[in-house]
């Protein structure tokens, strides 16, 4: 059983580690800002969640489980807010390339909130 456990958790290491490179390589990759913010948040998360894995099937004492635990539950808390603040920072400062949308949601939002901030301030 112990070989078995191993063998597992060797394979789910070495598959985080190949989410996380990848998400590494499209940070340098892709074209555009929302592009990169998804390979940040979506497989290194994945990739990370994996290492978790199979750090606890190798360890299995329940105070290092209950930390990798932790780690991944609050990596799945922050990953996705801090990407979206990312992008909406980016959007809103104009680093998104429009052409590479299919749909934009956020552009009348945004033009609504640009109206209100240019009709607050005294001119």
């Amino acid at each position: 059983m112990t070989a078995l456990l191993d063998a597992a958790a060797a394979a789910c290491l070495v598959a985080g580690a190949l989410l996380s490179l990848a998400a590494g390589v499209a940070l340098v990759r892709f074209p555009d800002l929302l592009s990169r913010m998804h390979a940040a948040t979506k497989p290194q998360v994945l990739g990370l969640l994996l290492v978790l894995t199979g750090c606890a099937l190798r360890l299995r004492t329940g105070v290092d489980v209950t930390s990798l635990v932790l780690v991944g539950v609050f990596q799945l808390a922050t990953a996705p807010v801090a990407a979206h603040m990312v992008g909406r920072a980016g959007y809103r400062d104009g680093q998104v390339r429009t052409d590479l949308l299919v749909l934009d949601e956020l552009a009348p939002v945004a033009d609504r909130i640009d109206r209100d901030q240019r009709a607050d301030r005294p001119d």
